[in-house]
């Protein structure tokens, strides 16, 4: 005998049904796999290289110093990377062909290629080659990261461990991630496996468009732990596009010193919200003095956009053509100011004194030497040389030797304003505790940096 369903156990088995129905046209489920579209994309992908030549115009220590450095690791660096235009253009991180002599592209079926550089940005971390002859290459295409969604599958191919052609499937777990490794930090997370070598290759989304530029992990073991970073291609493209062009960034420049607000100190401030960034210091000859700009202004819409936080305001300025005049809304005492500014080139404004090689032979006064790097005061010419504000205090880095291991952590500009939670007061002071601590053998320092409008903590070995 069959049993019978009460009219309201039937009504909601209707309910149950019409909800297993309608469920495929709101939910994307997992894919059946990813076969066909890795056979379309993986011979876009290629592995890269890079070493360092053994020179003869070095001394005879630095010179057997690069031979150990040679034997130890005759490869300074291999990762991965991707073609972008089939005449040979090819997209990779910066740390991946950094300080190199020669570098290799390696595609999917073991063909090598020679290649040169055509332009890095340090600040982003990606760097732009071209292949030497190249026939025409296949070649993939950017799509619109600023579509992806938390959730959504993505596919990272590349060379980990040296293993060309390797594939991982994940998701994006997170998007807008600041890990602190620079002034444009705007990372997707994602669990993909991303590993030592897959440095600089593409993140792909379903469609088969490169969403994303590997570059970092997260790990307390040097393997994937499922915390993977790359750069968003919405912010990639502009940059690659610029070193392309120009062989090199043209980023805007504002003149400003930022910070956040908390809460209550908004409400100090008789803010309504902390939403904006308020304006600390404003630098002498800068693009902001000549608009009007001033101490304690609270920016909460810069060209249009609406500013919720410091790392809006520090983007939005960086995309700005340089030349473009610009209206900024301020909050000064209670009152809505609109400012016109006129924005200048960030990287000129940034620009290095000089080598390190012609600044060692020839130390200027009052300047010291150590670890790779030339350190100097914060006088009137460097602070203007290097766009820092008259408040600044600490030891100014003004030359890094790019074969030091101080290379990798500090660039000129930056100001050291702490050694081992201590202050530095000049260039002698932090030379001599350096070289204290050298020979206690006491390992990798933490030293506090200040890098244009962000600070933070940072370890060198002395």
């Amino acid at each position: 005998m069959r049993a019978q369903l009460s009219p309201y156990r039937l009504i909601l088995s209707f309910i149950a049904i019409g909800a297993l129905l309608l469920a495929p046209a709101t939910a994307r489920g997992t894919p059946n796999g990813f076969a066909d579209l890795v056979e379309d994309l993986a011979p876009a992908v290629v592995s890269i290289s890079s070493s360092q030549n053994v020179g003869s115009n070095f001394g005879e220590n630095e010179q057997l110093r690069r031979f150990e450095d040679k034997l130890n690791n005759p490869a300074v660096s291999l990762g991965s990377g991707f073609i972008i235009d089939p005449s040979g253009i090819v997209v990779t991180n910066n740390h991946v062909i950094e300080g190199a002599d020669e570098i290799k592209v390696t595609m999917e079926d073991g063909t090598e290629y020679d290649a040169d550089p055509i332009g890095i940005d340090q600040e982003t971390d990606l760097a732009v080659l071209q292949i030497r002859n190249a026939p025409r290459l296949p070649a993939v295409e950017f799509g619109d990261s600023r579509r992806l969604r938390v959730g959504d599958w993505v596919l990272a191919i590349g060379g980990p461990f040296g293993l060309g052609g390797s594939v991982s499937a994940g998701i994006v777990s997170a998007q807008n991630r600041d890990i602190r490794s620079g002034l444009y930090d705007d990372y997707i997370q994602t669990d993909a496996a991303i590993n030592r070598g897959n440095s600089g290759g593409p993140l792909f989304n379903t469609d088969g468009e490169v969403v994303g530029i590997n570059t970092a992990i997260f790990s307390q073991t040097g393997g994937s732990v499922g915390v993977g970073f790359a750069v968003p291609s919405e912010l990639a493209e502009g940059i690659i596009r610029q070193l392309r062009e120009f062989g090199e960034t043209m980023r805007g420049w504002l003149g400003v010193n930022l910070a956040e607000l908390s809460p209550e100190e908004a409400r100090d401030y008789g803010l309504s919200d902390n939403k904006g960034a308020m304006v600390m210091t404003v630098r002498s000859n800068s693009p902001a003095l000549r608009g009007g700009m001033q101490s304690q202004d609270f920016v909460i819409r810069y060209d249009g956009k609406e500013i919720t936080e410091v790392r809006d305001l520090t983007r939005a300025v960086a995309d700005t053509p340089v030349g473009k005049t610009v209206t900024i809304r301020v909050l000064r005492e209670g009152r809505v100011v609109n400012l016109r500014v006129t924005i200048d080139r960030r990287e000129t404004n940034f620009a290095a004194l000089g080598s390190f090689e012609l600044m060692q032979s020839d130390l200027p006064s009052g300047a010291a030497a150590t670890s790779g790097l030339i350190l100097q005061q914060p006088t009137m010419a460097i602070r203007d040389a290097f766009g820092l504000d008259s408040s600044v205090e600490g030891v100014v880095v003004t030359a890094v030797d790019p074969d030091s291991p101080a290379a990798s952590v500090l660039r000129p500009g930056d100001v050291i304003l702490e050694l081992g939670y201590q202050p530095v007061e000049n260039p002698d002071d932090l030379v001599e505790r350096m070289e204290k601590l050298r020979n206690l053998n006491s390992g990798p320092l933490q030293i506090f940096v200040q890098r244009g409008d962000m600070m933070f903590y940072e370890l060198i070995r002395p």
